[in-house]
């Protein structure tokens, strides 16, 4: 790869136009211009797009494994496979994403991850970990196993958070006794508080969020909406989140976990600023339909992929997602009839400023990292590149 690359010919997605006939200058892995037109760079690399559209990568912040591995294998190897599989649906991004699970199994999981961080040149980039559970309400814990849900620890969670400097969020139910403290802690120490399987009431949600909680993970699935208790009726967390203005969403655009309705619904509501495409991808992401695994090998639940989503063995409940991201991009665009602009900023900007690292990615901007993927109208992507560095190319040989 030379120092310089010029991007031409493509219709380049901006934070706030697309331009029709523009061009992208890259110098050692970031990004120097981006303009209408030709960029004059006599000594770059020519990168023609063909007229495709060239777009800031997918950044995704809740992604538990495909390709048949799981970030829960504690296999340096599977997460490198996983990152190379999602780099190849326009994923240059990723925080890789736990479940419930024995104490031990995690740290061993905060040690692999840092393994195999060093070892990632070939796929989506690994930006932090995200633990999702144990803490959370047992009646909205969905496909997380039983065996390991429980109320906030401080001594496990201060211990944890000693083990790693690279957790970046932690979805939990603040409903729970000591889940407040357990947030305050988080925002203490750089981590982001989520909101997640959970049966909240409005007031527990406000006291939440005053104190950090400012996510509501994969929305809609596995939390309350309106309840009642003793004839009374009482605000959810999906209430919750579209009352408050400054709480960020996450969502399932898979057309299954979330019907187009409600991709609507929450578009119309929250908005593009707010909402944040996730794949909330499990290892059968990628893969044939048929039997799988959600979880690591060692503790993980059997599962039945079919109908585009994994569910559970009675098929009484969804199980994980299987979704990539073009086609989260895609049904925005077609089944919720959001403008391309605005969904790409779902799936890149707006994730990138939930988690802190937009002055780096997210978005084509001078000084940002060149973290660019090239599509043709129905999001099929062709070419993925990470830090500038090809990662994907669907016309190499061999791709």
């Amino acid at each position: 790869m030379t120092a310089t690359q010029l991007i031409l010919n493509g219709r380049v997605i901006a934070r706030d136009k697309i331009f029709d006939n523009g061009s992208v200058l890259v110098y050692d892995g970031r990004i120097t211009v981006v303009s209408e037109g030709k960029i004059d760079a006599p000594d770059a690399a020519i990168i023609d797009a063909k007229g495709q559209y060239v777009s800031p990568g997918f950044v995704d912040i809740h992604v538990h494994g495909g390709g048949g591995h799981d970030f829960m294998d504690n296999s340096a190897t599977g997460y490198l496979e996983i990152a190379k599989m999602h780099a190849r649906h326009g994923t240059t991004a990723m925080f890789p994403t736990t479940l419930s699970c024995e104490k031990t199994d995690l740290l061993d999981t905060l040690k692999v991850y840092e393994e195999a961080d060093k070892l990632n040149i070939a796929g989506a980039q690994f930006m932090g970990i995200h633990l999702e559970g144990p803490y959370f309400a047992m009646s909205q814990r969905g496909a997380q196993d039983p065996r390991y849900i429980r109320d906030p620890d401080p001594k496990e969670y201060h211990e944890i958070l000693s083990q790693s400097k690279f957790i970046k969020r932690w979805s939990a139910a603040p409903e729970l006794k000591g889940a407040i403290e357990f947030g305050s802690y988080m925002v203490r120490n750089g981590v982001l508080p989520a909101i997640a399987h959970t049966d909240a009431i409005y007031e527990e949600v406000i006291e939440a969020f005053k104190a950090g909680y400012s996510l509501a993970t994969h929305f809609y699935s596995a939390m309350s909406g309106v309840t009642r208790r003793n004839a009374y009726r009482y605000a959810g967390v999906v209430e919750s989140a579209y009352l408050i203005d400054d709480m960020d969403v996450e969502i399932i655009a898979d057309g299954i976990h979330l019907p187009a309705p409600l991709l609507k619904l929450i578009y119309k509501i929250k908005g593009p600023t707010r909402t944040a495409l996730i794949t909330d991808a499990m290892r059968a992401a990628g893969m044939p339909p048929g039997e799988s695994i959600l979880g690591g090998l060692k503790n993980g639940a059997k599962v039945i992929v079919e109908d585009g989503v994994a569910k559970m063995p009675d098929r009484q409940s969804f199980a994980g997602s299987v979704a990539t991201f073009d086609q989260l991009v895609r049904n925005m665009v077609k089944m919720a009839d959001v403008p391309l602009i605005e969904a790409i900023c779902m799936a890149s900007h707006t994730p990138a400023r939930i988690m802190k690292i937009n002055n780096k990615k997210g978005s084509l901007e001078v000084g940002k990292d060149a973290d660019i993927i090239f599509f043709d109208d129905n999001i099929n992507i062709s070419k993925t590149m990470v830090n500038g560095k090809i990662m994907f190319d669907k016309h190499a040989p061999g791709s």
